[in-house]
């Protein structure tokens, strides 16, 4: 559960609560708005759909979800709290984020809903417009931090997101791979920004840990460029996985990294490089003791 200082402001402002008057009125518009709940939910739904949002879910799962929404909002109005509140949002948020529901919908809905109490409230009240007026008072500063709790809850869970959906992704981009015994593979392809750059060599070196590798292949003939920073976090890497016991086998120079490279004053004679793939995986093999034998031959000696 998030701390209580996640948010600017947690409950309703205390000058309203200290106030018997305005505890009255939020007392009596809590009452209003039980009381009126199956209406005013039905007129939310409807709403929500007209303004074609939450698109991505069924009539009744807006519903639903609209059910139980207006009956924390008003448990928040009458406790004055908002864990409750919270807790819920983030649970919301986890399942309608993955469909695509968008932030501007989350807030466009919880602005709705303040939108029809607050037409609820007129229509009860119209004929007595000073009461109306105090009734109002009481009844903004809780919205106003309801639906900055809901919204506050929501981009965070998005946030979060977000953040596992690009480690994931980094996490595909970077596989490496044992093709044979003592022998890993690790290709890159695209953008090697400084992030990712750490993150393939913590990968890096766990896996010739996990395997005991002695040689490995990193190829980078899907790197179109790199910047100094990133070309020394490749040395680095190089020289980290040798102080593992592996030779590391770079292929797939461009003529722009090589260019980088020299530029930044990396020892070349330290970093074994060969052309491409085929020729890195022959090297592997050969620093590994493996003799390929053409199957003509073998057969030959059979």
């Amino acid at each position: 559960m998030a701390k209580k200082d996640d948010l600017q402001v947690q409950k309703i402002p205390s000058q309203v609560v200290a106030d018997e008057s305005w505890s009255e009125l939020l007392r009596q518009l809590v009452a209003h708005l039980r009381q009126n709940s199956a209406q005013l939910r039905q007129e939310w739904a409807r709403r929500i759909t007209q303004a074609r949002l939450l698109t991505a879910m069924t009539q009744d799962e807006i519903f639903a979800e609209a059910t139980t929404i207006y009956d924390n909002y008003v448990d928040a109005l009458e406790s004055g709290t908002f864990e409750a509140l919270q807790a819920y949002a983030r649970q919301l948020s986890e399942r309608i984020i993955p469909r695509g529901v968008e932030t501007d919908e989350v807030i466009g809905i919880v602005l709705l809903l303040r939108d029809v109490l607050a037409r609820s409230l007129f229509a009860k009240y119209q004929h007595d417009f000073p009461f109306l007026n105090r009734v109002l008072d009481a009844y903004e500063p809780a919205a106003n931090s309801i639906a900055n709790t809901v919204a506050v809850s929501f981009v965070k869970e998005r946030e979060r997101t977000i953040t596992q959906q690009q480690e994931a992704i980094r996490e595909l981009s970077t596989p490496v791979l044992q093709v044979r015994e003592r022998l890993l593979i690790l290709p890159i392809i695209g953008l090697l920004d400084p992030q990712r750059a750490r993150q393939l060599t913590e990968q890096l070196l766990q896996g010739i840990r996990t395997n005991r590798a002695k040689v490995v292949v990193i190829d980078i003939t899907g790197v179109a460029a790199m910047d100094s920073n990133v070309a020394n976090h490749l040395v680095q890497t190089v020289e980290a996985s040798r102080l593992l016991g592996a030779t590391v086998i770079v292929t797939g120079l461009s003529p722009e990294i090589a260019q980088t490279l020299v530029t930044i004053g990396v020892d070349l004679t330290k970093m074994n490089t060969v052309g491409d793939l085929q020729g890195g995986i022959e090297e592997a093999e050969r620093l590994l003791g493996y003799k390929v034998i053409p199957v003509s031959e073998q057969l030959r000696k059979e």
